[in-house]
């Protein structure tokens, strides 16, 4: 907690104030009981009805502007509070798109959006109650034993014993519920990992029937988040219980050794019902205590979980502050002996790979799955750092670079067509911000989206669904290809972009890339040969390992695995020709 106290700076007035308010309305509190031990010993004992209408009065006065100051600090925390919140959430959110794509594998995307909501929510009432309680709370508990002594010496000795006791106690309670707490909001992100899960494949869900399974996931979730929380309940249900025992009993002593005392003349009536109302107040500021344990302990929690994303560093970072300039004689790619390790010391998912693509080649990829291919064309736009050797742009090591000119260079078809909801024309300026009209249609036009386009109502002002839930696999596609060339970047990867393309859409498609963007490095990841086969130079990938590198018919001649991919899709007579033709 006291790490993100941070966020409270622009609130120093009212995290200084509330709590001042606060204090005076405690002060209010602890002195109606001398007023009211003044009642009964001077108004009521003596008959003297005008003290006790007098006194009434302050009373009410005392209970009136205690109430106002309650309200402005009511104020001043939920001000505070909310406003520590967005600034939490804001720079959270901001601190995860500077993270590289190891550190959101690592924490998740569940894990991340359960601490953007619930932890911050959690952390935002924790504040408020800070402002409004934790301040009031012990001075009340302090203040009711000094002024309990200003009565009688001997009687507060009581309150001196009870307290120890229900510090104890609420230590001891604390200590057993943090680590429910913490578990609860890990079950918590599980359980936003299995809703997500269920809303994005909910047609895969339903076209396998299975609704029930999924509703059974669930709820074992559900149930193993309620054991826990049940668990941790029966400790914090203890509390209370058990402070109100020890005060209650500690009431007890008061009324029994005070009743001597009034015998004696030493104590008045007076005194006994205020040095009762006294113990009362510290019992209900140490109810309050108790609950304040409970939603600090849960704070606790959300803190670390926050404090661990915004203390994790990106290991992908824009160190770079000045452009490059470009060699213009130098590939527009260069990969020297790359190799690399999603975790460190673990398999390495790509394995000594060089290769050079000169400007306006195209060239393709292509492979098993699980061959490395997406995570061979990640290193060009650095969403992950090479473990060895180095991958080149324009004769410069991608690491030089400031992350705004290397990803200015590039455009991304990804492999699963990503959309946000808004307008067409919205989808097409995250390619660039200032696009025309013409730069977009000729963007449509070449991703082969022009005619769907405009048959659209609204042509490109219409709108998208969330992830384009309201377009075709097909229509996706070609969108994302159509936002990537909207950028008119140098280097252009498509991976595997066109797999929900038919042939002919395909072949229109790789034609205008080649009629329309010749100067354009163009990088295709396929699974389908047809698609790579004209490619200036395809490579062949296998278990992250380079196996291949040449032309279509080099490749069939020389790389066998080529060549079992190509019999899958093509018949054996069409290979033999083209066998043939290479020979000859």
């Amino acid at each position: 907690m006291v790490k993100l106290a941070r966020f409270l700076k622009k609130y120093k007035l009212q995290v200084i104030l509330g709590p001042i308010f606060k204090l005076t309305e405690a002060v209010f509190e602890l002195i109606v009981p001398l007023v009211m031990a003044g009642i009964i010993d001077n108004g009521i004992a003596g008959g003297d009805d005008g003290y006790i209408y007098k006194n009434g009065a302050v009373i009410v006065l005392l209970g009136v502007c205690g109430l106002g100051f309650a309200l402005i600090c009511q104020y001043m925390a939920s001000k505070a509070s909310q406003g520590f919140g967005t600034e939490l959430r804001r720079e959270l959110f901001s601190h995860i798109n500077k993270l590289s794509y190891k550190e959101l594998d690592e924490l998740g995307t569940s894990s991340l959006i359960t601490r953007l909501t619930s932890d911050i929510n959690q952390l935002q009432v924790a504040v408020a109650m800070l402002i409004r309680l934790v301040v009031r709370a012990p001075f009340l508990v302090i203040g009711a034993t000094v002024m309990a002594f200003t009565i009688d010496v001997k009687l507060s000795m009581i309150f001196l014993a009870a307290i120890p006791l229900i510090a104890i106690t609420l230590w001891l309670v604390t200590n057993r519920t943090i680590p429910f707490y913490r578990n609860i909001q890990k079950k918590l992100d599980k359980t936003s990992r299995i809703t997500r899960e269920n809303l994005i494949g909910a047609r895969a869900v339903r076209a396998f029937a299975k609704q029930q399974h999924e509703i059974d996931r669930f709820g074992e979730n559900a149930d193993d988040i309620n054991k826990t929380a049940v668990r941790a309940g029966k400790i914090s249900a203890l509390l209370n219980p058990a402070t109100t025992i020890i005060l209650n009993l500690a009431i007890v002593a008061v009324i029994w050794l005070g009743g001597f005392s009034v015998d004696s003349g030493e104590l008045t009536q007076g005194e006994i019902i205020a040095l009762v109302n006294y113990m009362n107040q510290i019992l209900l500021a140490l109810i309050v205590v108790s609950n304040l344990v409970v939603i600090f302990t849960k704070s606790a929690a959300s803190a670390a979980r926050v404090n661990e994303v915004l203390e994790t560093e990106p290991s992908v970072t824009d160190s770079a502050k000045e452009d490059i300039k470009f060699n213009e004689n130098a590939p527009a790619i260069e990969f020297d002996n790359v190799s690399f390790s999603y975790h460190d010391n673990a398999d390495l998912a790509l394995k000594n790979i060089s290769f050079t693509a000169k400007r306006g080649e195209t060239i393709g990829i292509i492979g098993g799955t699980g061959s490395g291919k997406t995570t061979l064309i990640n290193m060009i736009p650095r969403f992950y750092d090479v473990t060895d050797g180095a991958v080149k742009v324009n004769g410069h090591d991608v690491r030089e670079y400031p992350f705004r000119q290397l990803r200015n260079l590039i455009g991304i078809a990804p492999q699963r067509a990503a959309l946000f909801s808004g307008s067409l024309r919205s989808n097409m300026r995250w390619g660039k911000d200032d696009i025309s009209d013409e730069e977009i249609h000729r963007a449509l036009n070449i991703a082969q989206a022009e005619d769907f386009v405009m048959q659209m109502p609204d042509k490109t002002d219409s709108m998208i669904m969330q992830e384009g839930k309201n377009l075709s696999g097909g229509q996706k596609q070609r969108l994302t290809i159509a936002r990537a060339l909207c950028r008119d970047p140098e280097i252009l990867i498509l991976d595997d972009s066109a797999s929900a393309l038919d042939y002919a859409t395909d072949s229109h498609l790789r034609t205008a890339i080649k009629e329309n963007c010749a100067d354009m490095t163009v990088i295709i990841i396929s699974q389908r040969a047809n698609t790579v086969k004209a490619a200036d130079k395809i490579i062949v990938m296998s278990d992250g390992e380079m196996i291949g590198m040449g032309t279509h018919r080099e490749l069939l001649s020389s790389c066998a695995e080529y060549c079992e991919i190509c019999l899958s899709q093509f018949s054996a007579d069409e290979i033999e020709k083209e066998l043939h033709d290479e020979q000859q």
